[in-house]
């Protein structure tokens, strides 16, 4: 994927400009931030900043290194219900989403369930009114009824969650609200989708594995990497052999956000920027992990078993704010602990290696790696190049564009997509409210989530522990070792 540097994919502004353009150019809302979308993320600062207005679910969430206190890591917790691995979508003529945050992500991947057909927007909520009524008028724009409102303080969205006539809530939010809002809809019967990370804690992705499977409704994180038209080329390839046996792959949210961070029109709060005094692991392992992770049949064949993480000191952030904010702003009041660069490696209980990295702190051009090597070859990208036997030879690589053939259907039929990233993000909400609406199996589940998301707190103690491995949970409970369809889908009929 070959795209100018890229819009993360979770600075969602739950009320406020969460950084999440989701095209090139960072756009943001013209309005500016208002007062009560910057309360929005007071919960993210709180531990570090002494900030008010936390909820329970997100102090916890923002504790200095939390992997939560009810689940050590590596255990695994007796299951409360049955698995949801292959547990198909109710088949329905018509999705009925909800969709809790309207800054920069909500309000863009709004665009694209509605292009999606089948698919109906019957609520939002957002506490700033001006964002709801900018994305109900985008509804009633597209020829549908007027969508249900809810902009009465930060959790106006558990009522929301109680309607009857919900089918899927998606909430795209700062992180601290992911796993609050991920519960407060399963409990209401919901299936649901949130940005990564799905929670920052061990205990809540315990907790979101449960609950998924107590009240048997879909848990995901969209993951809207996985559906890069790149990565979805390696990973027919990879499943067709083409690499041989696969030995290693790399992943990576290498991305320069320091302007970004600094700015308070874009992350309001500023939520983004706080985390880097809170915690020193990888903020952020979700969209190299995942690609790699299908590649690898991660939870399908293969599991991911222990990670071993290394920092770098914390000078970049403020290298940067000595030399570009006033002595009066806000941020010196911070201090950054967050590593500028953590290196994780993770090994697979086939003995693989998947190397992660993260860095929003200092210059370099945008990566995610997304590198996968075997016994015939190897794969590249940013920029994306190959190198196969017996395709190539004499150490030269190849052209990765002569292997289109092996696009996924998806690509095939949607050469020319709509929306953020190249298209991924299209990609992701066609393929999810087709599962549902033809009542299919996810492309993923509650189980990838978490081991996407478990690094998170994971390589924090990693790093904490000068680099000593940490157990990763066996969030599936033994049903890893079962192979299963996954990404790697074939066309349904409708």
């Amino acid at each position: 994927m070959n795209e100018a540097p890229q819009q993360n994919h979770d600075d969602h502004g739950r009320g406020h400009d969460a950084g999440q353009g989701h095209d090139l150019g960072h756009e943001r809302d013209e309005a500016g931030p208002s007062r009560r979308s910057v309360l929005w993320t007071a919960g993210a600062a709180g531990a570090g900043l002494g900030l008010g207005g936390l909820t329970a679910g997100s102090a916890a969430a923002a504790a200095p290194g939390a992997a939560g206190t009810a689940t050590a890591p590596g255990a695994t917790p007796e299951a409360k219900g049955k698995t949801m691995i292959g547990v198909p979508f109710e088949r329905r003529s018509t999705v009925r989403v909800a969709i809790i945050g309207l800054g920069n992500r909500g309000g863009s991947m709004i665009d694209l369930f509605l292009a999606v057909p089948g698919v109906r927007v019957v609520a939002l909520c957002d506490p700033v009114k001006e964002k709801t009524a900018q994305a109900a008028k985008k509804v009633t724009d597209a020829g549908q009824p007027a969508p249900a409102v809810y902009a009465n303080g930060d959790h106006d969205f558990e009522n929301l969650c109680k309607r009857g006539d919900i089918d899927f809530v998606y909430a795209a939010t700062p992180w601290d609200w992911h796993f609050e809002m991920a519960k407060t809809a399963m409990l209401n019967g919901k299936h649901v989708g949130v940005e990564c990370p799905l929670s920052l804690r061990l205990d809540q992705l315990w907790e979101l594995v449960d609950l998924s499977e107590k009240t048997r409704r879909h848990c995901m994180q969209l993951e809207n990497c996985c559906y890069g038209k790149n990565e979805m080329r390696v990973l027919r390839m990879a499943h067709a052999g083409l690499f041989g046996d696969l030995l290693h792959g790399a992943g990576a949210y290498n991305h320069d956000l320091r302007g970004l961070m600094f700015d308070p029109k874009y992350y309001e709060g500023p939520w983004r920027r706080l985390w880097h005094t809170r915690l020193r692991g990888d903020l952020y392992p979700n969209h190299g992990f995942g690609p790699v992770g299908n590649y690898m049949d991660v939870n399908r064949g293969d599991r991911a078993v222990r990670i071993s993480s290394f920092g770098t000191p914390a000078l970049g952030l403020a290298a940067y704010r000595k030399e570009h904010m006033p002595p009066n702003d806000p941020s010196w009041k911070e201090s950054y602990i967050e590593s500028d660069r953590t290196i994780s490696l993770v090994q697979t209980a086939k003995g693989r290696v998947i190397r992660l990295e993260h860095d929003v702190s200092t210059p370099h051009p945008y990566s995610r790696i997304n590198s996968l090597g075997g016994t015939k070859g190897v794969f590249e990208d940013y920029p994306e190049r190959i190198y196969i036997e017996p395709d190539q030879s004499n150490d030269e690589w190849g052209d990765f564009a002569k292997y289109a053939e092996w696009d996924h259907w998806l690509w095939k039929e949607h050469a020319n997509p709509p929306g953020g990233h190249g298209g991924m993000d299209y990609m992701l909400v066609f393929r999810l409210m087709q599962c549902m609406r033809l009542g299919l199996v996810p492309d993923f589940d509650v189980y990838d989530g978490a081991t996407w998301t478990a690094p998170v707190p994971l390589s924090d103690l990693s790093i904490k522990a000068k680099g000593a491995p940490q157990e990763i949970p066996d969030f599936t409970r033994g049903l890893w070792k079962k192979s299963r369809p996954g990404m790697d889908s074939q066309k349904p009929e409708e």
